[in-house]
């Protein structure tokens, strides 16, 4: 089978430059194009030459039209509103979209879907490996503990994220209400200020913080009488998520179209 050609949308982002090291360095892939918004200093630059390699001979564009009918994948870690646009496109030319994506609102979520029918999106709050195990561990342990043990969810990222919770403090959220047999839009508690009032029995509440460079880390907090149970996982380097996507990415293709996750690509 031929190398799979793919393309990095938000190219000259720090995910987008980070993507393209990636998919530079995976045997089975070309980086087929890069994209980036009306009026950035990155159009018309080489994709290989802003990600700090050595020129690769493809130019990023502000078009992704054309770009969309001649690739078999898409890379898109951008924003909610340019991720659903993309997915439409993907809708169209029927290839893999890998969404890295964060803080979409409901009727975000019900366009991914609708766009899923005729392209195969793999989407997940966080690519890397780690914390994909991370969540299928949440829910193990979620099952198996007592409701008296209180569920806490702990992130820090740095101080340009734009969205709290995190993707990946949602994904451990739902893995644990999932364990619980629980809906965690009616468990989850996301802000707490004032005088609150005693802790509700069965909430997963989500705390964010924001500051400096770091990547991101989160942790996973059991509370019980006389014991606490925690699971956490630390990234030091964006080039896990990066090379989670392209695994996605080759993972997907020849997959029916349909939305699936990292637990699909990894077998969890």
């Amino acid at each position: 089978m031929s190398d799979m050609r793919i393309a990095v949308l938000g190219a000259a982002g720090r995910m987008g430059q980070a993507l393209t090291r990636a998919l530079a360095e995976t045997p089975g892939c070309t980086i087929s194009g890069g994209i980036e918004t009306k009026g950035s200093p990155a159009v018309g630059q080489d994709i290989g030459a802003v990600a700090g390699l050595d020129p690769l001979g493809v130019t990023i564009t502000d078009d992704p039209l054309p770009l969309f009918a001649h690739i078999d994948g898409v890379l898109d870690f951008t924003s909610p509103a340019s991720t659903v646009a993309f997915a439409g496109l993907a809708a169209q030319a029927r290839i893999v979209h890998v969404i890295g994506t964060t803080g979409f609102s409901d009727d975000d979520l019900v366009k991914l879907n609708a766009a899923a029918r005729h392209a195969t999106i793999i989407k997940a709050g966080n690519m890397s490996m780690g914390v994909n195990l991370l969540a299928a561990l949440t829910e193990r342990v979620a099952a198996t503990l007592g409701p008296e043990f209180d569920v806490e969810i702990l992130e820090m990222h740095h101080r340009h994220k734009r969205d709290a919770p995190s993707g990946t403090s949602l994904m451990l959220g739902a893995a644990a209400a999932k364990g619980r047999d629980v809906s965690l839009a009616q468990k989850s508690v996301t802000t707490r200020d004032g005088d609150t009032g005693p802790r509700r029995d069965g909430d997963i509440g989500f705390a964010a913080l924001r500051g400096g460079d770091v990547v991101g880390e989160h942790s996973v907090i059991f509370a019980g009488p006389g014991e606490r149970i925690e699971l956490a996982h630390i990234a030091s380097d964006r080039g896990i998520f990066a090379n989670g996507a392209v695994k996605a990415a080759l993972w997907g293709r020849g997959k029916p179209p349909g939305l699936y996750s990292m637990a699909d690509v990894l077998g969890l």
